[in-house]
Order: structure tokens, then C-alpha cells, then sequence
């Protein structure tokens, strides 16, 4: 007799299969996550050197905006991530 626990797992694997992934998209998705975690990094440094010359400067409203931006651009750039690494997996590789 199978615990209810067991039972839920069937039907959770029944209604959405685990999907396989391959060595190749394993690869192409460790590729992306490398090549936005640099945006991200390029992106941080330059907006933070910004915002270093905005209070330097005591002009403290453009480093609010530009914290926000920050913020922002950040937001982005991870959506754009996630977006291309479900395209991956779903077999719809765009190049770029």
C-alpha cells in the first residue's frame, strides 16, 4: 500500500514530467548564467562609480535615482536571464 505522500508524487509527476536536461544545455545554460552575472557586474560597477561622483557632489536626489536605476537594471537584466534559459530549455534557442 502506498503513504498518500507517495501517491501525490505520482500524480504531480503525471500532470508535469521532469523534464531531462543535456550535457549541451547544461553547458549553454551555465554559459548564460556567466555571461549575465558579467552584465550585472559591468552594469553595478559603472552605476556605482555614477552614484560615488553624484554624492561626492552632494547631489543626493540623482543618487537616489541612480540607486534606483541600479535596481532596476539589475531587475531587468536577471528577467532577461531567466527568459533565455527557459527558452533553452524549452528547445528555443535564439542566438546572441
Amino acid at each position: 500500500m502506498k503513504s498518500a505522500y507517495e501517491l501525490a508524487m505520482e500524480r504531480l509527476d503525471k500532470s508535469s514530467p521532469t523534464v531531462k536536461i543535456t550535457d549541451a544545455q547544461k553547458k549553454k545554460l551555465a554559459d548564460l548564467e556567466s555571461k549575465y552575472k558579467a552584465k550585472i557586474a559591468e552594469r553595478e560597477i559603472a552605476l556605482k562609480a555614477d552614484i560615488g561622483k553624484a554624492a561626492e557632489a552632494g547631489e543626493f536626489e540623482k543618487v537616489q535615482e541612480l540607486e534606483g536605476r541600479l535596481v532596476s537594471e539589475r531587475r531587468d537584466l536577471q528577467a532577461e536571464l531567466e527568459d533565455r534559459k527557459q527558452q533553452l530549455r524549452d528547445g528555443k534557442v535564439s542566438k546572441s
